[in-house]
């Protein structure tokens, strides 16, 4: 069973190795695919972890050793789960707006291709014909998410064809004589209603009689991941439930069976990450007091990029008197982190922890303001293990070719 890092772990960990630092526990991974795996054990399901997540090559491998496969959206995201030692076989890559030689480079590799505009599924059937299996994403018209900007199935969106372009679809198909072994879609994330995935399926049968050999339908992820205290998740078990009732009567009329393929990314990494910082400063304004931390959103983007919620604990002072504070970082932008929160008394000096923090934190960091990238650690079998160093000043200049 999974317990959860301590704080004084955590303040341990963050003494060896300093301040700002991601870090996750591997077993936490483990035990979120172990959930989806039985939710969904009535019927043939394969997971692909949706990498762009977190793609620190230990956690790749981690991945693979527990059973996952690999969801790609970039062909060095691909190139990272090859080395990783994933099969090509256990790689979807999805790609979205990308030169078709990067989808051809991905056919060479041999992995799973999913194709998701007409322009290119044409280009790729011209060139290839029924000598190499893809898959098709669709766009379902169904707008979910939590946040608009992390919404993709809705009708405004770049994301995959259009379900009202079948029509045109069918004829590159049978033009080309394209093998296709797959539909695919992805409505958003954050989504907490099992009807939504349901709704999504429905979508996708009407799809599925045109044609006759698919292996595998696919529907994204988009798993919501409680992020306050009243949060609640996605009910997996009633999904995977509902989901083998409805495909085992769809598969009775589509004389085949199906595989059903989801692309889990934060739902498997998120909860497993913890962002430690320290309080700099305390500063009393008229308006508020803030904390302001050795970090900001060079490092942690998600508050500012589409109001995140992350909740915060103050791990040096557990049990000191509430109050009400603003956190925010250290660059020369507004960075704030949370407004008006309730927090354990900060002293300058104390570490925060920002939860939830596994997926899109450090994937989206960045060096601006000239900051340095923070390390990262993994936490497996009671062990803290250093699986990125802290940037150094060097890294900096590197690539930076002085002319002058």
């Amino acid at each position: 069973m999974f317990q959860p890092v301590t704080n004084e772990e955590l303040i341990e960990v963050a003494n060896e190795f300093g301040t700002p630092l991601y870090v996750y526990h591997a077993e936490k991974i483990a035990e979120q695919y172990n959930k989806l795996k039985e939710a969904f054990k009535g019927h043939p399901t394969k997971f692909f972890y949706a990498c762009k997540a977190l793609t620190n090559i230990n956690i790749l491998k981690y991945m693979k050793s527990i059973g996952a496969n690999l969801d790609c959206v970039s062909i060095n995201e691909v190139k990272l789960g090859l080395k990783a030692g994933f099969e090509p076989k256990q790689i979807l890559f999805t790609p979205n707006c990308v030169d078709l030689n990067e989808i051809i480079e991905a056919q060479k590799l041999g992995v799973n291709i999913n194709i998701d505009n007409i322009s290119i599924l044409e280009q790729f059937g011209n060139k290839f014909g029924s000598g190499y299996p893809v898959c098709i994403r669709i766009n379902p018209h169904i707008e979910a998410g939590g946040n608009y900007k992390i919404s993709t199935g809705h009708i405004d969106s770049k994301f995959g064809i259009s379900i009202h372009q079948m029509r045109h679809i069918e004829r590159i198909v049978k033009t080309t004589k394209l093998h296709i072994h797959g539909l695919h879609m992805h409505t958003g994330s954050e989504i907490k209603d099992v009807d939504v995935f349901l709704r999504s399926l429905e979508v996708m049968f009407s799809a599925a009689v045109h044609f006759p050999e698919l292996d595998f339908i696919d529907l994204g992820s988009g798993f919501k991941v409680p992020y306050k205290e009243e949060d609640k998740a996605t009910d997996v078990a009633t999904l995977g439930a509902k989901l083998t009732e409805a495909v085992k009567e769809f598969e009775s009329e589509y004389n085949r069976q199906l595989e059903i393929w989801f692309e889990p990314g934060k739902y498997l990494v998120s909860d497993s990450g913890s962002f430690i910082v320290k309080a700099n400063v305390i500063k009393q304004t008229t308006a508020t007091v803030f904390v302001g931390v050795d970090s900001g959103f060079n490092h942690l983007i998600r508050p500012m990029f589409y109001d995140a919620y992350h909740r915060i604990s103050n791990i040096s002072n557990p049990q000191g008197s509430e109050r009400i504070y603003t956190v925010v970082g250290n660059i020369c932008e507004t960075d704030t982190f949370a407004w008006d929160r309730v927090l354990n008394e900060v002293r300058e000096g104390d570490f925060l922890v920002f939860h939830n923090a596994g997926a899109y934190g450090f994937e989206m960091s960045s060096n601006f303001n000239s900051r340095l990238k923070p390390a990262e650690v993994m936490i497996k079998d009671g062990k803290a293990l250093l699986i990125r160093k802290r940037d150094e000043f060097e890294d900096l200049l590197r690539n930076q070719i002085e002319v002058l």
